[in-house]
Formats: structure tokens, sequence, C-alpha cells
């Protein structure tokens, strides 16, 4: 007879419901597990994730966090010889401001009292107590942030980078891993241990427990499944499974793109970090293609001051190939679909964008690869732009959702955590702040309002 009763049901099976039922299983021995959702494991979201890390944010619970994470990564990583593909050049962000004191202080902030010994200036043109992101090795690489004010130094370290460039902040504990190498591992466990799949949508839950869930599968029909508790990973769908439990979340959603493809021109130095051009800009178009561009309303936007925050690197190792470039600039909301609502245009604008701090990326003006990939995903965000993971209204249901772009450097503390809640053991510090509880505090919401939550 196939099952129908399961301890516990993690909805969605992306990184983020993989990671919740891994630490289940291997934390608190929770085996008892249906893991649901339409697709395959990691093929939706997750499959359109930038597979990056890094430890830098503007709080302390959030540099607590992704540390907390990263450690959690580190030992996977050792665990399966690097099956993850872990690496760690750092994140750059560069500027052509001398002044960039606004990130300094929020480097302090997240960074609190350890930010004296932390943070590292290089004023100087020979930078001898800088060490080069040389190697892509995850180990052995220095904690904290480097601050380079000499354009000679900068020059001489990052020499695609365009010229004008004055001011680079180096986060040193960052890089970019495998997340689909991650979720197959998490995965791997989970059928080991007995954990099963359950295919299909959820369509309607009765909000107690035991939860009754109604799923259907195109293939096999709507069928019934109870658990004693649940866990709502959905994603972009995760306010749609809050609503089914008579609860609604203070979620959002935005669609950002990102392109892909083979660096024939040789463009991008292969030990180039993370890099991501931190100024506000104004798109490289030929004179006629702005004044066409300014002509019409539904794109006069591009021919106009866009965000900064463009980001370039190296994929596929030092032996690879490949370049990936992103550019979240997108802010309006919309309702999340399976059908993607990719920007045929985005592939051109996002290559103009990022060859402003890489000027090389011009060889492709017009001429990007065939075989480019165009791919992209829905952020799913709260305002303040934190996660929720913690309890639900509805007893014996929990969330992990509201991961924005940072699912992939997230996974396995938010993973940890929400089990930790589930199974009703010790939680870390910053639980309180990731969950609805962090709304009934007035001083940490209004940090949050006035800047201080930031995602590059």
């Amino acid at each position: 007879m196939k099952k129908t009763h399961y301890e516990v049901a993690v909805i969605g099976c992306g990184s983020i419901g993989l990671a919740s039922a891994y630490y289940l299983a291997r934390n608190h021995g929770l085996q008892d597990l249906a893991l649901i959702d339409s697709g395959q494991p990691m093929a939706f979201t997750s499959a359109q994730s930038g597979e990056n890390y890094r430890n830098w944010w503007p709080h302390p619970s959030m540099v607590a966090f992704t540390n907390r994470s990263i450690d959690l990564l580190e030992e996977i990583a050792r665990q399966t010889d690097n099956r993850i593909n872990m690496n760690r050049r750092g994140y750059v962000l560069a500027s052509r401001r001398e002044d960039v004191d606004q990130l300094v202080t929020q480097l302090h902030e997240g960074l609190g009292d350890a930010a004296a010994e932390l943070l590292r200036y290089h004023d100087d043109a020979r930078g001898s107590h800088y060490e080069r992101p040389v190697h892509a090795d995850w180990q052995g690489v220095r904690e904290g942030v480097d601050i380079l004010r000499s354009q000679e130094l900068i020059r001489a370290v990052f020499p695609s980078y365009a010229e004008d460039i004055q001011s680079i902040v180096h986060i040193r504990r960052g890089g970019d891993i495998s997340a689909q190498q991650l979720g197959m591992f998490m995965l791997e466990h989970l059928k080991s241990v007995g954990a099963q799949r359950v295919s299909g949508s959820v369509k309607a839950i009765r909000a107690d427990a035991p939860f009754v869930l109604e799923i259907h599968d195109e293939q096999t029909g709507t069928t019934q499944i109870t658990a004693d508790r649940l866990i709502n990973a959905a994603g972009p769908f995760a306010a749609d499974i809050a609503e089914m439990l008579g609860q609604s979340l203070p979620l959002f959603n935005t669609f950002q793109q990102k392109i892909a493809f083979e660096d024939r021109a040789q463009a991008i130095p292969r030990d180039m970090p993370f890099s991501i051009d931190l100024d506000e800009q104004l798109i490289d178009w030929q004179p006629d293609e702005r004044e066409l561009l300014l002509e019409d309303p539904d794109f006069a936007w591009l021919a106009e001051t866009l965000p900064g925050a463009i980001h370039c690197r190296p994929d596929g190792g030092d032996h690879g190939r490949w370049i990936k470039l992103g550019w979240a600039y997108n802010d309006r909301r919309a309702e999340a679909s399976r059908e993607l609502p990719l920007d045929d245009n985005f592939p051109e604008v996002v290559l103009r964008g990022a060859a402003r701090l890489n000027p090389s990326l011009k060889a492709y003006y017009g001429q990007l690869p065939r075989a480019m990939h165009h791919y992209g995903g829905w952020y799913t965000m709260t305002e303040e732009n934190w996660p929720l993971i913690g309890p639900m209204q509805a007893e014996g249901a929990f969330m992990n959702c509201a991961m924005s772009g940072f699912g992939t450097m997230s996974a396995c503390a938010a993973g940890e955590l929400c089990a930790a809640w589930v199974a009703d053991a010790p939680l870390p510090r910053y639980a309180r702040d990731f969950s609805l509880a962090r709304r009934d505090d007035a001083q940490l919401m209004q940090q949050l309002h006035d800047g201080n939550k930031g995602i590059l």
C-alpha cells in the first residue's frame, strides 16, 4: 500500500526545502519525511541561482547567519572531497568614488567589535600586506575585508577593470559553489534514510494537525497525504501555501535575470573574483540608439540613469571558458508563475552595463554567442529583505522562505535553523531575528528601514 502519512511534509524541493529536510534527518533523526514538488528537485528557482556566497551584510545577525552557513558548506566540502566545487576568491565591490565611507560604516555595523581586526586598509601602490586572490582554494584564505585605495595597486591586481576605478572593497570570505551538487548531495542522503518524494502541486491544506494536503499531479491525478508537521519552503509560492493555512505572509516577488556565455574573446581573467560595479550608470548606447530609446515610453528608462550592482564572474573554474553576468535592477512586483518572463533586451543591457567595469566585454557588443544561456528566477522577499524562518500561525506549521537572491549561500544555515524549530531543539541567537517575531522589535525594524538591509 502506498504510504499516505508522514511525520513531516516539506513543501518545495529547492535548495531551501532540501536543506530543511537534510538537517531534520541529520541533526534530529527525523526521517519520516515527504518531499513535495511538482517538478524535479532543484529544477525551478534553485536552478537559476548565481551560485555565489559571501559573509558581508550590514547587520550582525545576517553576518552570523551567513557565517554559519559557510561553516556548514565547508563541512560538506571537506566531507565530499569538495564535490560542491567550493572556491574562495572573494567578492570585489568596485567604485569610481574615493569616498566609500558609507560602505565602510555598514561593514563596521555588520562586523561589530571584530571590525577593528578584520578591516584592512591598503593605500600604497605596493600593497605589501594585501594577499592577491591568485588561488581558488577555499582553505587558508584570510578572514575579513581588504579596502584598496591606491589606483596603482588596483590596476596591478585587477588589470581588466576600468582605469577610473578608485576604490575596491574586497570581501574575503566569499566565492562560488555548485548549488546543484549541494542539492544532490542532500537529496542522496535523504533517500538513503528513507525520505520519500511526492510529485505534484499542493492545492489545499486542512490547517490543523494532522495536516491533510491535497496534491495534484498531471499524470496521476489528485491524492491526499497527511502529516503531523509541515514546512513551507515553496519559494515564490510560499505566500500561496500560507494562504491555504489561513495566514498572510509579508512577501512579494520580483523577477531577476542573468546570462552566461563562452568567453571566446578571453575578456575576463579566469582568476577574477566575483566582481560588482557599485556605481549608478548610463549605459553607453550610441547617440542614435539612445535617441530611439528616449522616444519610446516603454524603453526610455534604458537611456536614463540605472542603479549599480552589476556583477560579473568567471564560471567553470580556472580551466573553464564561460562567464556569468547579472543585474538585479528590476523592482517591479509580480505574481510568480512557472512561465518565466524573460526580456529579450536583457542580454544586451547587462552586457553593456558590465562593460563599464570590464571594458574588454565591449568585444561582444551586438555579437553575443548564439549558445548564450539567458535565464532568470523569482526573488521572493520581505520589505526588509530578510528571510522568514520559524513557526507559522497554525500549530505544527513552519516556514523557510523569503531568501531573495541569497538562497544558495544561506541554504545550510536556513535549513539547520528551520529544522531546529521543527524539532523543538535549542536555537541560535539570531533565530528570533529571522522569525515573524522580529516585527515586534521596533528598534530592529527601524534599523532595517533606515537602510541596514542591503543585498548585492
